[in-house]
């Protein structure tokens, strides 16, 4: 069988992984993506991914799936982008819009209505886990409305060229499925990452005493807690601009009061952006807690 031609938007860090898993697993399999605007950093990871530059007019009459990968903020616009670009083509090929992106149910469903009614179909997509690498693959969880079930099952074909896909069937599965167990599964762990982050910035804003004592307690109460701080508070810091979209559509996701826990988070997520782009004194807390808290869990 010949390998299908997939697009990917867009080619950060987890966009252009999963195209490098896709054309190293499968050689024959092209994968398109438009580097219009992009930086020299994005165009460089797209070439190491073996990703191919290609207008979003060309990309609509070539692919035969678009996998949305991107900043959840930009997820609905990029949806909108590509209908209005095969509306404008003159030959209506099968196309499949599979979005994977950390956006709400809500949210998804308002995208998956973007296409309704029209010959594109849609795939709900929430990616568990991080960037693939040797020796390790996210899952892509997948759901659908009932009567796409053909697509779903179509997608978890893409697990022949190296993706690993989970569909979820059953009991009111369908459109926006996918999205929930992605909010919920972020919600608790980078929900936990940012309490931690709070409450360390918060305890060294009484006093640096405080945060020591705080690491203390925590490597004698709670060993677990503090050993998990100085893996998981380094590799967010990177990363926070990102998590401030998702947080908030974790926040709508669960609604009411109880929404408000990770709206707070989201702005947890900005003050540490914030101290990234400007004066880093919060930045530079976190860190002195994780390598003073490193050598209290090596001398365990």
């Amino acid at each position: 069988m010949t390998p299908p031609t997939i697009a990917i938007f867009s080619p950060g860090a987890m966009g252009a992984a999963v195209a490098k898993r896709l054309t190293t697993t499968s050689p024959g399999l092209t994968v398109l993506t438009d580097l219009t605007h992009r930086s020299p950093a994005s165009r460089k990871r797209a070439e190491d991914a073996g990703m191919q530059d290609a207008s979003l007019a060309r990309i609509v009459t070539q692919a035969a799936w678009v996998l949305s990968i991107m900043p959840p903020s930009e997820a609905e616009a990029f949806a909108k982008g590509v209908k209005a670009a095969y509306d404008e083509t003159s030959e209506k090929r099968k196309l499949v819009f599979v979005d994977c992106n950390a956006v709400n149910p809500d949210t998804v469903k308002r995208i998956a209505g973007i296409f309704s009614g029209s010959p594109v179909a849609f795939v709900d997509a929430g990616i568990i886990g991080g960037p693939p690498s040797e020796g390790y693959d996210p899952v892509f969880y997948a759901s659908a409305n009932p009567q796409d079930d053909a697509v779903l099952s179509a997608f978890e074909g893409l697990g022949e060229y190296g993706l690993k896909i989970s569909a979820l069937r059953g009991e009111g599965a369908g459109v926006g499925d996918a999205s929930a167990l992605k909010m919920s599964y972020a919600g608790i762990t980078k929900g936990t990452i940012g309490l931690f982050t709070t409450m360390i910035l918060a305890a060294h804003a009484s006093s640096p005493t405080t945060a020591t004592a705080l690491m203390h307690e925590l490597a004698a109460s709670q060993p677990f807690f503090l050993k998990r701080i100085t893996t998981s508070v380094p590799g967010m810091l990177p990363k926070a601009y990102r998590w401030v979209g998702e947080m908030d559509e974790i926040s709508e996701f669960v609604g009411g009061e109880q929404g408000k826990v990770h709206e707070g988070l989201a702005r947890v997520y900005e003050r540490v952006e914030g101290s990234l782009k400007g004066d880093g004194q919060d930045v530079e807390v976190l860190k002195k807690f994780v390598e003073d808290a490193k050598k209290v869990v090596e001398g365990k």
